[in-house]
């Protein structure tokens, strides 16, 4: 059974307002170690890439001027 947006802001807002911050950090705690592990999930997935031959190496003058390019573009 789903909880719907709604119905779990509803039940937060029983919470007093400590409960409520302390609710806010351990959501955010969980979403940061979700971001880390998408972050490792993507690094094993690159270095077995890299392994395999499907990556060349490039200097990191390269790679930077790589980055660079797509932060301007998102920009």
């Amino acid at each position: 059974m789903s909880t719907s947006l709604e119905d779990a802001l509803n039940t937060v807002n029983q919470l007093t307002p400590e409960q409520q911050a302390m609710l806010v950090e351990i959501i955010h705690n969980r979403l940061i170690e979700a971001s880390r592990r998408k972050i490792a999930e993507d690094a094993r997935a690159s270095i077995a890439a890299f392994h395999a031959g499907e990556l060349q190496p490039q200097s990191a003058p390269t790679i930077i001027a790589e980055l660079q390019s797509l932060f301007n573009e998102s920009q």
